[in-house]
C-alpha cells in the first residue's frame, strides 16, 4: 500500500475529515462537562468504552487532531448532541438553567417522569433523536 502525497486529494480529504471530527468531538465534550457528566455518562452518550472516550478526549485536547475518523454512529451522536443543546439555549438560554433542564424530572410523553438525560442514557441513539425531536418541538420546529 503507498502512502498519500500530502498534496493529494485523499490526503486533503482525510485532513479535512479529522478536522472536522476533531472539533465536533471537542464541542461535544465541552457540552457533557457542562452537563458535569462522568465519563460513563459521556462515554454512553458518545456510544464508545470509557477507554475510548478518555483516548479521544485526550488526542483533541489543546486543539489536537483525532488520529483516525470517528465511527459514523458517533459522528451521529455528535450531530445529536450539538442539536440537543442548540435547541436547549434557543429554549433556555441562561447555560444553568439548560444544563439543570437535562436533569429535571419531564412529565412528558416518551419521558415517564424520568429526567431527558436518563433517557439519552439508555444508550441508543434513537434516545438522543428522541430528546432532540422533543426540543425541536418545543421550539416550533
Amino acid at each position: 500500500m503507498t502512502a498519500l502525497s500530502p498534496s493529494s486529494p485523499a490526503a486533503t480529504l482525510a485532513a479535512d475529515t479529522s478536522r472536522r471530527d476533531s472539533n465536533g468531538l471537542r464541542a461535544v465534550l465541552a457540552i457533557l462537562d457542562s452537563w458535569q457528566l462522568s465519563a460513563s455518562q459521556a462515554s454512553t452518550l458518545l456510544g464508545a468504552k470509557e477507554r475510548t472516550y478518555y483516548h479521544w478526549r485526550k488526542q483533541v485536547s489543546g486543539g489536537g487532531q483525532l488520529s483516525a475518523p470517528l465511527p459514523r454512529d458517533t459522528l451521529e451522536r455528535l450531530s445529536y448532541l450539538l442539536g440537543i443543546w442548540k435547541a436547549l439555549h434557543i429554549l433556555l438560554p441562561d447555560e444553568a438553567a439548560a444544563g439543570a433542564w437535562v436533569r429535571r424530572a419531564n412529565t412528558a410523553p416518551g419521558f415517564g417522569g424520568n429526567t431527558a438525560l436518563a433517557r439519552m442514557l439508555a444508550g441508543n441513539v434513537a434516545d438522543l433523536a428522541f430528546v432532540r425531536n422533543y426540543l425541536d418541538g418545543q421550539r416550533g420546529h
